[in-house]
């Protein structure tokens, strides 16, 4: 194979950091996106790569060698259709990289429904912290590490395990190309309702994935999920840690104005505590995930712990964006009802008496649908107010708590007027929200002064 790359879709997270991984193996990378938008667009500009806008296929440099095709991607784009008319070489990302990096490393993938992307962040911090040099590739960028991706040095490459699909010719969930020799499952829930029938077609693809686990590996996972026992009855070969079990692995947590604090225990036996800024039991949660890990990678706990303290959290999950005036602004990819609900539980709980306000974009494409029609409301129910920005639902939401609006200007003034008062104001969606963010900063700097 030459050393000629070219990417349809590379704004997307995962592609802009194979994008970036191929550039630091020698490749020379072009690609293309229909928006070419930061951050991604900045991490991949500051690289070297050549970006463009569109997906005309004549844009495509007639010396590139091999074509990877996102996942975002499908029959009719025309980039697509003049890789396919012209015969040219081509791949689904998950493969290239198994192809080309994670058959030689130690492989730890962090997967479930929620918290891969911080789980994943963690686990790289502890291992740097440590003394490593590990690969990683992250769906989002964390501000301690600085690039969504990095080749790193061997033994060991840290992946966000995600279980949509590979790309128009493989459907099969991108996981299972990546063969860990450190799995966890954070949880399991219906998602991603326009790939997955139900949630059982989503165990089959966990359980396809336990297969490419070796049986000298180990697969890490919450006691008590429902969705993960039956995975597990479905067949599994190789050494399993619990979380949150007595026989395994625990986390005791406390929320304080100074942040959490967390006691970590194994098999009953305390391993060490950690004062740190992060908030929410998902937060714990996935903490004590990631210490599981990357004690089956070598490092004990204890000095585990101590690396985590400098986990510096990454963008866009409870991220501080705007303080003034006793406002607080927070941005949040969450976009499922539990991690909605978690997200707004951890705010809560730091700080109970003040008034929490929660905005929300139902953006994915299950929301969207209606997938969480029912179980939305209740996760919105520990914010004082809920608003919900309704422009492209496809379904009518009940009458209840929550403020549905249709015009995001009408919602920039609605919130603004509620947050007026004061308070933590959550905005919560997997998307740039047409700009919300700022906008609202705009309209309360004008009314505050």
């Amino acid at each position: 194979m030459g050393r000629s790359l070219h990417i349809l879709g590379i704004c997307g997270t995962f592609m802009a950091g194979l994008a970036v991984l191929a550039r630091e193996l020698g490749y020379r990378v072009t690609g293309q996106d229909a928006n070419i938008y930061p951050p991604m667009s900045t991490q991949l500009q500051q690289a070297g790569i050549e970006l463009i806008e569109g997906y005309r296929g004549a844009d495509i440099p007639t010396d590139s060698e091999l074509v990877l095709i996102g996942n975002a991607l499908s029959r009719g784009n025309s980039a697509v259709e003049w890789v396919l008319n012209r015969r040219l070489p081509y791949r689904s990302g998950p493969e290239w990289l198994q192809q080309q990096l994670l058959g030689e490393r130690w492989v730890v993938a962090l997967s479930g429904t929620h918290g891969k992307t911080s789980t994943t962040a963690m686990v790289t911090t502890m291992l740097q912290q440590c003394g490593f040099e590990p690969g990683f590739l992250i769906g989002g960028v964390a501000p301690g590490l600085g690039l969504s991706a990095r080749l790193g040095r061997p033994p060991y490459f840290v992946i966000e395990a995600d279980e949509y699909d590979s790309a128009f010719f493989d459907k099969r969930s991108k996981f299972l190309h990546y063969r860990p020799q450190t799995l966890v499952v954070n949880n399991l829930e219906f998602d991603h309702g326009d790939i997955f029938a139900d949630l059982t077609a989503i165990e089959t693809q966990f359980h396809h994935l336990l297969r490419t686990v070796p049986g000298r590996g180990k697969i890490i996972y919450p006691a008590g999920v429902a969705a993960i026992e039956r995975v597990l009855q479905r067949g599994c070969w190789s050494d399993t840690e619990r979380l949150h079990h007595p026989d395994g692995w625990q986390v005791e947590r406390q929320e304080t104005p100074a942040g959490q604090q967390l006691q970590f225990w194994w098999q009953g036996e305390r391993q060490g505590e950690l004062l740190w800024s992060q908030a929410g039991a998902h937060s714990a949660a996935n903490a004590l995930a990631a210490l599981a890990a990357v004690r089956h990678a070598g490092i004990p706990p204890p000095e585990a712990i101590a690396a985590l303290s400098h986990y510096q959290g990454v963008k866009r999950r409870l991220e501080t964006i705007w303080q003034r005036h006793g406002i607080v602004i927070y941005d949040d990819f969450a976009h499922h009802p539990t991690a909605i609900a978690t997200t707004l539980a951890g705010v809560r709980q730091r700080y109970p008496k003040q008034r929490l306000i929660a905005v929300v974009e139902p953006r994915s494409n299950t929301m969207r649908l209606g997938g969480h029609r029912d179980s939305l409301p209740q996760a919105l129910a520990v914010a004082d107010v809920a608003f919900i920005y309704s422009g492209q639902l496809a379904w009518q939401l009940a009458a209840g708590e929550s403020i549905a609006v249709n015009e995001l200007s009408e919602l920039v003034e609605q919130v603004a007027d509620a947050a007026v008062a004061g308070g933590h104001i959550v905005v919560m969606s997997n998307g740039s929200f047409d700009g919300f963010h700022q906008r609202l900063i705009t309209a309360l700097e004008q009314r505050l002064g």
